[in-house]
């Protein structure tokens, strides 16, 4: 019985994600994180259990986005690899969300978005601003939603034309009530 490299199944995980095929790819990535597992390698199994994250949120199964992002994060921390440890918790953050634990997951969006800030990672965190924005404005917080989603965009350094745009577009509520 020929065994399939984890590469492969990494592959064969991506080639799925692309096709919307999302409850494949989070096999393949869960496949990919085992065989990880069995070589010793303990940071890609990380990064494939992050990626089956990603891949079972967008099947529509959070609880088990969540159980697989769950510890990646400590593994990260370990290796000292910041960018991959916020982009955990970012990724554990977006699954209870998904269930409606709105406390725990702003506090993980949060403490993605100042890892990011800390390595200099300015488009990402400006991603993780956008979805703690999002679930502001779905609890009520208006006023705060906005200048969460304005500091995200703010730090850029090199924005896209979409992005200077909404920089314009963001200092408006401001300028009006900075009247009142």
């Amino acid at each position: 019985m020929e065994t399939i490299s984890p590469v492969k199944l990494s592959k064969s995980g991506s080639g799925a994600y692309q096709a919307g095929k999302y409850a494949e790819a989070a096999e393949y990535f869960g496949a990919a994180a085992k065989a990880y597992t069995t070589q010793g390698d303990a940071l890609d199994a990380a990064e494939m259990h992050n990626n089956q994250s990603v891949a079972l949120l967008q099947a529509g199964d959070a609880q088990q986005a969540l159980v697989s992002a769950k510890e990646t994060e400590l593994i990260f921390e370990a290796a000292g690899d910041v960018r991959r440890q916020a982009m955990a918790i970012g990724n554990v953050a977006a699954a209870l969300d998904a269930l409606g634990q709105l406390e725990p997951a702003e506090a993980a969006y949060q403490r993605s978005a100042d890892l990011l800030s800390q390595i200099g990672e300015d488009k990402l965190r400006a991603d993780v601003m956008q979805s703690l924005s999002q679930l502001q404005l779905r609890t009520g917080r208006q006023l705060e939603a906005l200048a969460t989603m304005q500091s995200g965009v703010e730090d850029i350094k090199r924005p896209s034309l979409r992005q200077r745009l909404l920089k314009k577009l963001l200092k408006t509520p401001f300028k009006l009530l900075d009247r009142f």
